[in-house]
């Protein structure tokens, strides 16, 4: 997800779908086929490139892994809050 501001657009006034920037929030939700870590490294890779907030749910489980840049991730499960972003 990318704040309005940051979104291109064409000479038509249409997003440019070819995007080369982290988006502002990223959201992951683990299918049974795929590896966690590999999804968690996907988040990890756009923090790195400026992403503010990541999030891998995991329906299994019914929980939500939240991820900050220089933060150590968080276990949301049950009736926790979310963090979210503002702003859009």
């Amino acid at each position: 997800m990318f704040r309005w501001e940051r979104i291109a657009f064409d000479e038509t006034g249409e997003p440019i779908d070819d995007v080369e920037i982290a988006p502002d929030w990223v959201i992951e939700i683990l299918s049974p086929q795929q590896s966690a870590n590999r999804v968690a490294g996907k988040i990890l890779h756009c923090l790195h490139y400026g992403c503010q907030l990541g999030w891998l749910a995991d329906p299994d489980d019914r929980s939500i892994l939240v991820f900050q840049p220089q933060q150590e991730p968080m276990l949301c499960e049950g009736s926790m809050q979310l963090r979210v972003l503002y702003h859009f």
